[in-house]
């Protein structure tokens, strides 16, 4: 097993140094800490030194690292229940910036450095390198929207398709037809259960597949903005748009109005998370209510339960989920005729 002393001989350099660069003390010099860098990947030293260093000592601080920005509905709600959770339990929540354009950034460095108990992790697609870091350094890990699982590592899903599933039953039961779907990322199992859940809905209701209604866009505004101009674009436009999150289908809500066109009259819009402005957009957005404060208490609360008992088996928790009606759906026009 590799050991602190042979990254210091294969760098030329110290063992106060290699000890320095791995808890990001200023004080080495940029040549030294890229040298001491390509030493410990080469020799894959970091892992086990750091779930050794880990199990030694508790921190009482749990990490948070993810990629969306804090001003997604869906992050902000998620870390209120984290927050809530996190209160009674005497444990403090620490975000990792971390550099994902970086190539020398190491995720468990960094958990080193900060001395983190255990880390939620959300937003980061499964193939991302440092989710399996994570996984094979042992450290008590709960993803959100990330199917990965290991020895210390589980995660918590909504029950995504369902939700979607309970989309395409009300949408088809209203009259609809020609339904579009536009998504993220569909290598997240997020996106991915939720196409599945419109492809079964599809089959079951008897509805042929367009691949031009399928619009696969950033999970944002301007995402669901750009994807509804490119459906307008067609001669057979959709009368039902499904989104698989709220701020996309309030991208799509203002391109059909933008267009001159009304939600629902013209368009009905879904969204899904049930998220604070799906309440508050005019008209009210029909969407899939995940619960998500729900889903920030309990992914803590499982992550302390690893924690402070090694030996339990890591949580697989898919949350369920209900369709919450609302104004932004209704009949289609000439019952779905061509416009």
């Amino acid at each position: 097993m590799t050991s602190i002393t042979d990254v210091a001989k294969h760098a030329g350099v110290s063992v106060t140094t290699v000890s320095k660069v791995i808890n990001n003390y200023s004080d080495v010099s940029a040549k030294t800490r890229k040298k001491v860098n390509e030493s410990i990947n080469l020799l894959r030293y970091e892992p086990n030194v750091v779930a050794r260093g880990l199990v030694k000592k508790r921190s009482w601080t749990v990490g948070i690292l993810l990629y969306n920005i804090m001003t997604n509905p869906f992050v902000s709600e998620l870390m209120a229940g984290m927050k809530k959770s996190l209160e009674s339990s005497g444990y403090d929540l620490l975000h990792l910036s971390a550099d994902f354009n970086n190539p020398e950034y190491s995720v468990i460095r960094h958990c080193s450095s900060r001395n983190v108990d255990g880390m939620v992790v959300f937003g980061i697609g499964r193939d991302n390198k440092m989710l399996t870091d994570l996984i094979e350094a042992e450290i008590p890990t709960m993803f959100v929207d990330t199917d990965l699982i290991g020895r210390r590592a589980g995660y918590i899903t909504a029950d995504n398709r369902s939700g979607i599933m309970q989309v395409m039953e009300h949408l088809t039961g209203l009259g609809h037809q020609k339904i579009a779907f536009v998504s993220g990322n569909l290598g997240y199992v997020a996106g991915r259960s939720r196409f599945e859940g419109y492809q079964q809905g599809l089959q079951q209701f008897k509805l042929p597949y367009y691949a031009n209604y399928l619009e696969i866009t950033s999970f944002n505004i301007e995402g669901g903005y750009s994807a509804m101009q490119n459906l307008m674009k067609l001669k057979d436009r959709p009368t039902a748009v499904v989104c698989t999150s709220d701020v996309m289908a309030i991208g799509v809500m203002n391109a059909v109005q933008n267009a001159g066109l009304k939600v629902p009259d013209d368009i009905s819009v879904v969204g899904f998370d049930n998220t604070s402005f799906a309440s508050i957009v005019k008209p009210g957005l029909t969407t899939v209510n995940q619960k998500i404060f729900a889903i920030g208490e309990k992914v803590v609360n499982q992550l302390i339960d690893m924690i402070r008992n090694p030996n339990i088996l890591p949580p697989v928790l898919i949350e369920p989920v209900e369709l919450v009606v609302r104004e932004s759906t209704a009949p289609p026009r000439n019952g779905g005729a061509d416009l």
